[in-house]
């Protein structure tokens, strides 16, 4: 029986636009509602949302940027970018939301939790060093990221799964050889960012690991990607900490993307990634914006890390389009991970 810490807080909602907008409150309400419907919340040890503090976000923003999200709550509203704004409460939303992340992790490193699970508004991996994007305020994982390795983790894994690729993140840490970025998205697409070539830089080459996928990819390729390029990289990264960037917008029907993830492939992916760092994982909420697919795609994500077993993997057969991505990826990576045994098939 694993012990789940949860992360969730009504003050998440107050985070809003006046207009129709995706990222928005009835997101996280509908996770919330399914957790509760499910029995699954009652099942999870809570962990309160804090704000974080401002050595906690000056580990990976700039003054300026702190400051100007800070500003934003002395109006009722700011348009921070053509996708991005803030209400009067977002910059709380936001403090919120990097904080209870970082205190879950904690958790989990301290051996208090065995793993958790984060519903986090507003959500982060677009988020820059200096500017909001891409509906993001603070960059809540790499934050948590830092704050874990003050932690005592010597090395973190981000898996990012969500369907835009995480530009804030992957440059949080192109040139850093202690966090391992991975991300599987659709590509091209926004932000533009991810493809197979951004392997890092300096010190930090060979620990992005990109996965750019075309549009229509289901179960069977991600999973696929999976077994022959991230689990076997990580493992050899042996990281004391598996953070996720846990978007659900990769879904089938989700009205941004194109892509056909089930919940049962999101069920399979956090048992693979379950098996990595002791099983000390932790979901952080992204993207996704079918409220029904975000909803069950998350419970089922919850199921596993409560200690349920996934539905059968049917391996059915990969895509020519996946193989021919996954093989890219495979030779990109080859050189940095020897001891990863990555095979192209």
């Amino acid at each position: 029986m694993s012990s789940t810490g949860l992360v969730y807080d009504g003050r998440f909602l107050r985070h809003k636009a006046p207009y129709d907008h995706p990222e928005h409150p009835g997101r996280l309400s509908a996770i919330w509602e399914r957790f509760g419907e499910e029995g699954l919340s009652g099942r999870c040890i809570r962990v309160e949302a804090r704000e974080a503090s401002r050595e906690e976000l000056l580990a990976i923003h700039t003054e300026g940027h702190v400051a100007e999200i800070e500003s934003t709550a002395r109006h009722a509203f700011v348009q921070l970018d053509p996708d991005t704004y803030a209400s009067r409460d977002s910059a709380l939303a936001a403090l919120l939301a990097a904080g209870g992340l970082v205190d879950l992790v904690s958790a989990v490193l301290r051996g208090d939790l065995d793993n958790g699970f984060a519903l986090l508004r507003p959500p982060g991996h677009h988020a820059e060093a200096d500017r909001a994007m891409g509906f993001c305020l603070y960059n809540n994982v790499a934050v948590a990221a830092r704050a874990a390795q003050r932690a005592g983790a010597r090395r973190v894994a981000i898996v990012d799964w969500d369907l835009h690729h995480g530009n804030g993140t992957q440059n949080s840490f192109y040139n850093d050889a202690s966090v391992l970025y991975l991300s599987t998205h659709q590509y091209p697409f926004y932000p533009g960012t991810g493809g197979v070539g951004e392997i890092g830089e300096g010190e930090g080459r060979g620990f992005t690991v990109n996965v750019p996928w075309p549009g229509g990819r289901g179960d069977d390729d991600y999973l696929a990607a999976f077994r022959r390029v991230l689990l076997p990289i990580v493992r050899a990264f042996e990281p004391d900490l598996v953070l996720v960037s846990c978007g659900f917008d990769a879904a089938e029907g989700d009205p941004l993307g194109s892509m056909r993830i089930s919940p049962a492939g999101y069920a399979q992916m956090t048992a693979m990634l379950r098996t990595l760092a002791l099983g000390r994982l932790v979901l952080a909420l992204e993207g996704g914006y079918d409220l029904g697919a975000i909803s069950t795609s998350a419970a089922a994500s919850l199921r596993i890390l409560l200690g349920e077993e996934p539905p059968p993997d049917g391996r059915g057969p990969v895509s020519p389009v996946a193989e021919r991505v996954i093989s890219q990826v495979l030779n990109a990576q080859r050189p940095f991970w020897p001891r990863a045994g990555l095979v192209t098939l």
